[in-house]
């Protein structure tokens, strides 16, 4: 089947859902020179739902910033400078009329699907909107230790607890690319950046399995 990633960024969600055996298409408003897939530069609100419908899956996760943990919160401040693109996006999917994944902190959480459940070093919690179909909402697992990296002026290391990566920003022992690429599952580029803004592969792999379990049933 074909899917499209609108806000693909390096390809993570995109590399899932190839996994998954589906064809995948990706767009994004910036250039993304280590996308491996087949790459369309554009706005998402410059899409159109006749384009949208020549695919039988579209999964989007428009720019999470306004909603994240840490704009609520330390930085709420910025929180009206990042765009709300969640209604937008969803009100083009729904136009197009063929189902759809919306992943972003201020999604719908049909699917919460995190790192530990799929043997990853991130915990790395994320939101999974489903639209015009679904699927059963797996367990969430404890987690097996900390996060690596100082935290209240405290450093936690492997020898102290830690297990986890915090995929985000710079500073703060938070781990090198390569220990970032093996707790993604992202090893394609080793763009800091990319890597911090992607979603592990594995997430969009179990999506995509699920999708392709309902289609066979919905068919």
């Amino acid at each position: 089947m074909r899917v499209l990633d609108i806000c693909g960024g390096v390809g993570g969600a995109a590399e899932g859902y190839r996994r998954a055996g589906h064809s995948v298409t990706c767009v994004d408003i910036a250039p993304q020179p280590d996308n491996p897939f087949p790459f369309i530069q554009l706005d998402l609100r410059e899409l159109d739902p006749e384009f949208l419908r020549e695919f039988d899956l579209i999964h989007a996760s428009p720019p999470c910033q306004r909603d994240a943990a840490i704009t609520r919160g330390t930085n709420q401040r910025l929180r009206h400078t990042y765009p709300d693109l969640i209604g937008p996006t969803r009100g083009l999917l729904e136009a197009a009329g063929i189902p759809y994944v919306i992943e972003n902190p201020a999604a719908r959480p049909d699917v919460v699907l995190c790192g530990e459940m799929f043997g990853l070093r991130v915990i790395r919690h994320r939101r999974f909107e489903l639209g015009g179909w679904e699927t059963e909402r797996p367990e969430h697992l404890a987690h097996r230790g900390k996060v690596i990296g100082v935290r209240h002026g405290v450093r936690i290391t492997e020898e102290t607890g830690g297990y986890y990566y915090a995929v985000y920003g710079n500073g703060g022992y938070k781990g090198t690319v390569p220990q970032w690429q093996d707790a993604m599952g992202i090893h394609w580029t080793n763009n800091r950046k990319s890597i911090a803004e992607a979603i592990p592969p594995a997430y969009t792999q179990w999506v995509g399995n699920r999708f392709t379990e309902w289609s066979r049933n919905h068919g």
